[in-house]
C-alpha cells in the first residue's frame, strides 16, 4: 500500500523533472497553456510524460488530483 502522501515535488519527480520549490515555480511560469490546450497534448512533454499523465487521470488515484492541480497551475490567467 502507498502511504506517501504526493505532491507537485513527487510528480515532477515522476515526470523526470527537477523537484524542487524553484523548479517546479520556473516550469509552471514558463509553461502556461491557454484553455483550449488539453494538458496531455502540450507541446512540452515528452511521450513518456504524455502517457504518465495519462494513467494518472485514467486511474482517478491519488496522481490524478495533482495532475489536475498541476494542469490548472499551468492555465493562462
Amino acid at each position: 500500500m502507498d502511504i506517501v502522501k504526493h505532491d507537485f515535488t513527487h510528480l515532477f519527480q515522476q515526470l523526470g523533472l527537477n523537484g524542487d520549490a524553484a523548479a517546479v515555480e520556473a516550469f509552471i511560469r514558463s509553461h502556461q497553456l491557454d484553455h483550449d490546450v488539453c494538458l496531455e497534448d502540450a507541446p512540452f512533454w515528452s511521450e513518456a510524460q504524455v502517457q504518465f499523465l495519462r494513467e494518472c487521470r485514467e486511474s482517478d488515484g491519488d496522481w490524478s488530483e495533482l495532475v489536475d492541480e498541476l494542469d490548472a497551475s499551468l492555465r493562462c490567467e
